[in-house]
Parts: structure tokens; C-alpha cells; sequence
């Protein structure tokens, strides 16, 4: 195959956005379209060898995985060798257990299934997982384990015929990964089915270019370039990936291969030495870059700044060259390294790195008293607190069922056929009822309500992550409003008659949002950060639409502390926890903005109350003490924190008798 520098120049435009993306620069907000650009090339050279090979007379399926062995193991293994003392000491003993399973997973290229099914609205910080990026590694090795036995299989019906069924078959799995992002976005990111159109296009520019060659043509070379520039510096954390929108950066990839060379303004400058010199070691500089970051927001108090992040990019260039330099390029040397050798190699130290990660993950308990006893009395008594306290107040842990629950206090996702019934029974019972509706943070609210008031009639129907202007199928909030439009009449019976309201809680939008907070260290002040208008007038929308069927209260957003598990235990359980500096005013403003809009909207039955006045935080008492924790994670009530929350509930909060607008002075 003749040597491209432009392809290599073109690794480095990869690479470098991946980097400075999830260093957290806001510049970079798409970049983590590297990894696509990765997947083009990859599906581009790999089919280019595959079809010389056959066409040649010369395929072999073992040597083919002796040049991805001698590519990608030994700069990998060398990388999770220098992971390995790191989270010994700077993991907490649940973070080592999951480091254990992904070190297994890695070591069978099956770490983007592990992600996918550790990921999840509660999952662990990602940014803290140094294996997290190897799931594209995965996704590759996945295709690489199935496209070449495909290739060589159907190669008897004709190179035509051949390219044609990959033409269809990377259309399938664009289709699949437009639904994927709708229905299942966590597997559509990880999985292969979803992500193989990306590794399948370079493989169509493959098979274009060995029947026509490059085309040289200038003004299509910078649309290509455009178009991976765009979506880097477009694209954000909220763009729907992949998706059709991956059409624009892959396309982008495809049309640079097939009409980018050295003749174009765009080729000489991916030819020039710096971006090959960053492609040749991009991959280790991928290798490398996710580690660094990790272990140091591990390793931090607060969350590092981004001059330490800059240092750390730089580092990571740095580290990708020596290991390009004295592992990575001697392994690609066949008469240095045999073949009996490199497998051998690949074989034990695979092996040997499963075998760890299995003992991680089978012995979690001798983990956990190793970090125990390396720690200080107050980090023990601190981590303690933690590990006993109960989740939610009104879920049991076990089994995922509710407990402490009546047929007239209840939680459901769906609203089914005997929900009529089960109102009317209730109405008859206890009277007048409270639904409550929202993300998980309504979720909170229904357990801190059951735990203040003893047999209140309350239906929580709630979904983690959806808002009333999410889009999602998923969420509940469009089914909540058909059903009490087609089932008005036993709401008037049952509800609006006797004044029952809607609590509704979650209104914030993106500009104010736990990510921004986990990114901003405990000592940081934070300032210029805004309320989202266009999302709260969204909620307010759909709030209005349900305030002409049922009175409706709007629980505005709480501050949330976002405390960083490992600065608690360090500090211990007696310390003196605080919001971060301007970070109460911000959700104060965000009160006061909601309220106007609320009172400018002037809806009969719709106001809105204040939970950061019901509740009344001061985190030097509210965090947690040397009993109690009341806090579950950075954003979320403990069982603890829904019954000391719940008590500073009016003892009229379920009272409706009254004209709606007394709430207003809760």
C-alpha cells in the first residue's frame, strides 16, 4: 500500500481535539469527533491491505492479526502497567473493583460492553475512569475480529458485488444508530452495531480510491476539512452522537481521503512534519491523555484547573512519543520481535492482567480493608458513614422495590388501566391527593413528603434525567398530560374538586447544571453563569398547559452541593462543608428569575415556591455529620436527608383548602 502522509497529518486532527475535549476546554466542545475520524481512517487502511492481500494471493487471517497485535497491544499494555500503581493509591475501594473489571475487559477488547453497562444517570464520574476511552479500541478490535473472515468470505461474489453489500450494510447501521439515539442512547454510543458506518465508510472511500485513485481537486479537500472543523468546534456534549449528525465529520474524513494529496493546500499542510510527527504517535497520545486526566482529578481536592490540564496534554504528547519511540515502533519490527513472541507476549500479558482484574473484582472486601488500613482514623470513620448510608428513602436497595409504601402512597413509570380505580379508593379514603411529577430530584421530593407526613395520599411518577422539555420518548411527561386530558373527569372528582396541586420540580436548563458544578473546584468562585431562559420557558409552557386542567405548584431547582466523594473523606466526617463561593446567590437569582416569569405569565392556577427557603441549607450542619450523611451523591437526598429535609416541611404543606396562592407564602 503507497504511503499517504496526508493520512497521518490527518490522525493528529484526530487526536488533538480528543484531548483538549476531554481536558474540558469549551473551544473544543465537539472534539471528541476524533474518535470517528480514527474510525474512518481505521476502516479505510485496514480494507485497503485487506483487498491488496486478497487480490494478490497473499491473505492470511494470522498475519493479519499479528500486524494488529504488534500495532495496538504493547503501547496498550504498557499504558494499564502504569495504571495500576496509580489506583492503587489514589482509588477508593468501590473505584478499584470497577478499575479491576474494566482491566478484564479491556484485556478481551469487550470494555465499551462493560461501559455501556456501568453507564447510567448515576453511574460513577466517568472523567474518573483512566480505562474509560479504550472502548473504542473495543469497537475496533470487534470489527476487526469480524470484517476481514467477512471480506475474504464474500469476496466470491465479486469486488462489485461486495462493495455494494457494504454500502448497504453501513446505511443499516446508520439507521439503527438514528434510532439507537432515541431509544438507547448509552448502548448507541458504546456499541459496535451502531458505530460500524463509521469504520464501513472508510472502507466505501477504499474501495473508491483502489478503482479510480486519489483525485486531486483543492476545493473539495476544504470542504472536507470544513466540515471535521465544524462539528469539533460546533458540536457539544448535548449533540445527539452518533447520529446523523456524525454524517458531517465522516463525511468530512471520506472526502479528505478521497480527494486530498500532497498537490492540495490541505494535503501539504497534513503532510507538513508537524502533523505527521503528531500522527505517528497519536495513538499513543490517546493512550496516554485519558490516565493523566484521571488520576488527576483523582488525585485533587477540588477539580484541576485548566493550566494543569494544559500541562497534562502536553505531558501526554510527551509520554506518546517515548512510548512510540521504545515500545510501540521495536514491536512493529518483525525482525526484533518474532511472531512466536509478540503472541506470546500478547497471551501473558493479557492474561496476567485479566488475572488481576478477576481477583479485583472477586475479592472487593480484601481491597477495601488494604485501603483501609492505609488510611487515617478520620478518612476511615468518614468512609464508613458513607458505605452505611441508606439510599432513598422509599426504594429498597435489594430488589429495586418500593417499600414503606401503600396502595395509596405509590411510585409508578407508567400510568396503567387500575390507576382509576386506585383514585377513587383513595379519594374515599384519605381525601384529597398530591401527584408529583419531574426528574429524579421529584424523586427526592416524594420520599421527603412520605417521610414528614404519615399516611398522605401521594403518587410519585417520576423518570432520572427527563425534564418537561426533554424530548426523549422515554420520559413520562407527554403521557402524564394525555392521560389527565382523556381521564378529566375523575381528575375533577378526585383531584381538582379538592384542590389537590402537582408539585413539579427541575427547571434549570444546561447553563446551570451539576456537570458545570462537578467541574469547579470546592474553592473556585463562580461567577457569570446565567439561568437558561429558553428551557424555563419551555417548562413554563408545559406547566401552563397543565395548570387550565389542575392546580399546579412548581418547585424550583435546590442549590446542590457537589461535594467530590473523595475531598469528604479526606476532610472527614467533622469538617466544615460549604457551598462554593457564589454558587447560593446563583440558584437565588435562578428563584427570583423563575418567580418573574411566573408572575409575568399570570396563570390562575400556577405559582411557584422556593425549595431552597422550604429547606432552609447551610451545609455546615445540612452535608452531613459524624451520624449521618444526607447527601447520596452530589445532587440527591439520602434516606437520612429525605427525613431531615422532610421535617422542616409546613405542617399546611398537603393542606389545599385554602385559596392556592397562600403557598406562595411557604
Amino acid at each position: 500500500m503507497r504511503y499517504r502522509p496526508e493520512i497521518d497529518g490527518l490522525r493528529a486532527v484526530a487526536v488533538i481535539p480528543v484531548i483538549l475535549f476531554h481536558a474540558g476546554f469549551e473551544h473544543f466542545s465537539g472534539g471528541y469527533v476524533g474518535v470517528d475520524v480514527f474510525f474512518v481512517i481505521s476502516g479505510y487502511l485496514i480494507t485497503t491491505i485487506l483487498i491488496e492481500d486478497i487480490e494478490n494471493d497473499r491473505f492470511s487471517i494470522v498475519n493479519f492479526y499479528e500486524r494488529r497485535a504488534r500495532r495496538i497491544l504493547p503501547p496498550l499494555f504498557f499504558v494499564m502497567i502504569a495504571c495500576i500503581p496509580f489506583a492503587w493509591i489514589l482509588m477508593l475501594p468501590s473505584q478499584m473493583k470497577d478499575f479491576s473489571e474494566s482491566l478484564v475487559a479491556v484485556s478481551v477488547f469487550v470494555s465499551n460492553i462493560l461501559f455501556w453497562l456501568e453507564s447510567g444517570y448515576f453511574e460513577a464520574a466517568a472523567e474518573e475512569k483512566p480505562l474509560l476511552h479504550t472502548w473504542s479500541l473495543a469497537v475496533e478490535e470487534q470489527y476487526y475480529v469480524v470484517f476481514p473472515i467477512f471480506l475474504f468470505v464474500a469476496w466470491r461474489f465479486g469486488k462489485n458485488s461486495v462493495f455494494w453489500i457494504i454500502v448497504a450494510l453501513t446505511l443499516i447501521s446508520l439507521a439503527l444508530s438514528e434510532w439507537g439515539w432515541r431509544n438507547m442512547p448509552s448502548a448507541n454510543f458504546y456499541l459496535a452495531p451502531t458505530r460500524a458506518w463509521e469504520l464501513l465508510a472508510g472502507s466505501i472511500a477504499s474501495f473508491i480510491v483502489q478503482k479510480r485513485g486519489v483525485q486531486s481537486n483543492n476545493l473539495l479537500s476544504l470542504i472536507g476539512a470544513f466540515a471535521i472543523i465544524f462539528a469539533i468546534l460546533v458540536y457539544d456534549q448535548s449533540t445527539p452522537f452518533p447520529s446523523l449528525y456524525a454524517l458531517v465529520p465522516v463525511v468530512g474524513v471520506v472526502v479528505l481521503v478521497l480527494f486530498s494529496d500532497s498537490n492540495t493546500y490541505v494535503g501539504k499542510l497534513l503532510s507538513s512534519k508537524l502533523f505527521v510527527g503528531i500522527g505517528l504517535i497519536s495513538y499513543s497520545a490517546y493512550l496516554w491523555h485519558q490516565p493523566l486526566f484521571a488520576f488527576a482529578r483523582l488525585g485533587s481536592v477540588g477539580h484541576p484547573s485548566p493550566t494543569v490540564f494544559f500541562l497534562l496534554s502536553i505531558l501526554s504528547l510527551v509520554l506518546a512519543f517515548l512510548s512510540w519511540k521504545y515500545v510501540e515502533a521495536p514491536f512493529r519490527k518483525k525482525q526484533r520481535v518474532k511472531r512466536s513472541r509478540i503472541f506470546a507476549f500478547s497471551i501473558i500479558l493479557g492474561s496476567t492482567f485479566a488475572t488481576i482484574g478477576l481477583f479485583g473484582h472477586s475479592y472487593p472486601t480484601l481491597l477495601e480493608q488494604k485501603w483501609l488500613e492505609r488510611q487515617k482514623d478520620t478518612v476511615v470513620d468518614t468512609y464508613n458513614i458513607y458505605k452505611q448510608s441508606e439510599p432513598d428513602f422509599w426504594i429498597n436497595p435489594e430488589n429495586g422495590i418500593a417499600h414503606s409504601l401503600t396502595p395509596c402512597r405509590f411510585r409508578t413509570h407508567e400510568i396503567t388501566d387500575d390507576v382509576e380505580n386506585r383514585l377513587v379508593m383513595c379519594r374515599n379514603k384519605f381525601g384529597k391527593g398530591t401527584l408529583i411529577i419531574g426528574d429524579s430530584h421529584a424523586r427526592d421530593l416524594f420520599g421527603v413528603v412520605t417521610s414528614r407526613f404519615e399516611n398522605p395520599f401521594i403518587i410519585g411518577i417520576t423518570r432520572d434525567g427527563c425534564h418537561p422539555y426533554s424530548d426523549y420518548d422515554y420520559c413520562h411527561y407527554n403521557g402524564v398530560r394525555s392521560f389527565i386530558s382523556n381521564n378529566g373527569e375523575i381528575f375533577e372528582k378526585v383531584i381538582y374538586e379538592q384542590a389537590g396541586f402537582y408539585l413539579l420540580r427541575k427547571a434549570d436548563g444546561e447553563k446551570v447544571s451539576r456537570e458545570m458544578f462537578r467541574k469547579i473546584s470546592p474553592s473556585e468562585r463562580i461567577e457569570g453563569i446565567v439561568p437558561d431562559i429558553e428551557n424555563i420557558e419551555g417548562t413554563l409552557t408545559y406547566l401552563r398547559d397543565l395548570s387550565e386542567l389542575v392546580p399546579v405548584v412548581w418547585f424550583l431547582p435546590r442549590a446542590e452541593p457537589h461535594l467530590r466523594q473523595r475531598h469528604v473523606i479526606r476532610s472527614g466526617c467533622d469538617a466544615n462543608f460549604n457551598y462554593r463561593p457564589n454558587q447560593y446567590e446563583i440558584y437565588e437569582n435562578l428563584d427570583k428569575v423563575i418567580a418573574s416569569k411566573v408572575n409575568e405569565a399570570g396563570f390562575f392556577n400556577l405559582i411557584s415556591v422556593s425549595q431552597n427557603e422550604v429547606f432552609d441549607f447551610d451545609l455546615s450542619d445540612d452535608f452531613m455529620d459524624c451520624n449521618n450523611l444526607y447527601w447520596s451523591d452530589g445532587d440527591h437526598f439520602s434516606a437520612a436527608g429525605e427525613k431531615r429535609f422532610g421535617s422542616r416541611l409546613p405542617e399546611t404543606f398537603l393542606e389545599h383548602r385554602e385559596p392556592l396562592e397562600r403557598l406562595s407564602d411557604l
